[in-house]
């Protein structure tokens, strides 16, 4: 399950383990091929990585405290820690690759 979450409840919800954001917009083509991906790895990694995204549209003070300016942007923490910050679309294989460094 990817949850959706708001400016006032990010630091909370992202502050602990490894926990990936994918901050997006309606109006983004990308975001929409995006979304899927991010799903089918909610579903493979559940219980070992949370999975969330933010409208940056709706929520924008996150966006912009992070210097996010292009969208889909995908935000690793890890423990409270921005770990990694990817830029426009990835596949399942990139992003598998990238989140089994932070779940081995």
């Amino acid at each position: 399950m990817v949850e959706a979450i708001t400016d006032q409840n990010f630091q909370d919800v992202t502050g602990k383990g490894v926990v990936l954001t994918d901050f997006w917009a309606t109006w983004c083509g990308p975001c929409r091929m995006q979304s899927p991906v991010v799903e089918q790895l909610a579903d493979e990694y559940d219980g070992e990585v949370k999975f969330t995204k933010m409208d940056v549209d709706e929520n924008p003070e996150t966006a912009q405290g992070f210097g996010i300016m292009s969208i889909p942007t995908l935000m690793i923490k890890k423990d409270g820690e921005v770990v990694e910050t990817l830029v426009g679309y990835h596949s399942k294989e990139q992003l598998d690759k990238i989140l089994q460094q932070y779940t081995a």
